[in-house]
C-alpha cells in the first residue's frame, strides 16, 4: 500500500472513531456494559477473521504479558473514555483525546528507543492550543469529565505506543484479537465481582445494531487497519492525524445530536489549528523523506 493510500485509510478509520463518540450518547448503557459488548463482539469479529484465514493464533512466552498489559490498558481508555462523555457531551469527551499526541512525543523515546524531536514537542502543544481554542466550560461535572477524558487520552498514548512495538512481531489481526479478548475477560471479571444486575445488559433493537456497527465496524477493522498503519506510517502520525476525530465528532454531534451551540468561532479557530499542524506535518515529512525517512515513520 503507497503512503497516500494509507493516509485515506487512516482518515477513514479516524472519522469512524469519530462516530464511536456519538454513540457514547446513543445507547443507553452504562459505559463498562458499552465496553464490555463492544470487545466481545469485535474480539469475536476477529476470531471469525483469522479462522477464515486459518491463521495461527499462536503467541510466544515472552509475548503473552505485554499483550495482556496492552489489552488492560485499551478496556481502560474505553470505560474512561464513555464515561467522560456521559457525564458531558461527545464533544467534550472526544476534544481530551487530542492531548494523546502529547504523551507519544515522550512515550516513543522510552518504550521504542527512538530520538527525542523538539518538533514533535511543539507540533502537539500546538494541537493543544487548538483543543483550547475549542474547548469553553470545565465546571462542575464538566471538570469530572475533563479529567477522565483526560487520563483517557494518557491511556490511548500508552497503548498506540506500545502496539508500535508489538506489532513489529505480531500479525496486527492476531494482536488485536487478544488485545480485545484480554479487555473482555477482564471487564467480565470486573461485572461478575461486583453482581451487576441482569437488566443492565437489556438491549433495545436499536442498541442492538449499533453495538454491532460500534463492535465490527469501528473496532475490529478499525482497529486492525491501525495497527497496520501505525507500523507503516508511524505512532507520532498516526496519533497526529486522529486529532481530526474531534473535528469530525463535533460536526457529526451538531447533526445528529443537536450541539450546535459548540460550533462557535472557537471551534472553527480551534479546527483550523488542528487542521494546519496536520498539513504542516505532512509537508515536513514529504519534504524531508530523503534525508530522515525515519524522523517520523518510526
Amino acid at each position: 500500500m503507497s503512503k497516500f493510500k494509507a493516509f485515506l485509510l487512516l482518515h477513514g478509520i479516524v472519522f469512524l472513531w469519530g462516530f464511536t463518540g456519538i454513540l457514547g450518547k446513543l445507547l443507553h448503557l452504562d459505559a463498562v456494559i458499552i465496553v464490555w459488548y463492544r470487545v466481545l463482539i469485535a474480539s469475536a469479529a476477529l476470531a471469525i477473521f483469522l479462522l477464515i484465514k486459518k491463521s495461527s493464533f499462536q503467541l510466544q512466552k515472552h509475548q503473552i504479558l505485554p499483550v495482556i498489559a496492552v489489552g488492560a490498558v485499551v478496556a481502560l481508555h474505553w470505560i474512561t473514555f464513555y464515561y467522560a462523555i456521559q457525564k458531558s457531551t461527545a464533544s467534550l469527551g472526544i476534544l481530551c483525546l487530542s492531548t494523546t499526541t502529547l504523551h507519544v512525543v515522550w512515550l516513543e523515546p522510552i518504550l521504542l528507543k527512538t530520538p527525542f524531536h523538539g518538533r514533535k514537542l511543539v507540533f502537539s502543544l500546538l494541537v493543544v492550543l487548538g483543543v483550547a481554542f475549542i474547548a469553553r466550560d470545565f465546571k462542575g461535572q464538566l471538570l469530572v469529565a475533563l479529567e477522565l477524558g483526560l487520563f483517557s487520552a494518557l491511556l490511548a498514548g500508552i497503548f498506540s505506543v506500545s502496539n508500535a512495538k508489538l506489532s513489529q512481531s505480531i500479525p496486527s489481526s492476531l494482536l488485536s484479537f487478544y488485545e480485545l479478548a484480554t479487555g473482555g475477560i477482564i471487564i467480565s471479571l470486573f461485572l461478575l465481582v461486583n453482581k451487576m444486575p441482569l437488566q443492565a445488559f437489556e438491549l433495545s433493537l436499536s442498541d442492538g445494531l449499533w453495538l454491532l456497527f460500534l463492535g465490527i465496524g469501528c473496532t475490529s477493522f478499525a482497529f486492525v487497519a491501525a495497527i497496520y498503519l501505525v507500523k507503516m506510517l508511524g505512532a507520532y502520525t498516526v496519533s497526529l492525524t486522529i486529532n481530526l476525530e474531534p473535528v469530525y465528532t463535533i460536526l457529526l454531534a451538531a447533526i445528529l445530536l443537536g450541539e450546535h451551540q459548540i460550533l462557535s468561532l472557537e471551534f472553527y479557530a480551534g479546527a483550523a489549528v488542528i487542521v494546519g499542524v496536520l498539513l504542516l506535518n505532512a509537508w515536513w515529512n514529504r519534504d524531508k523523506k530523503k534525508k530522515l525517512r525515519n524522523f517520523t515513520f518510526t
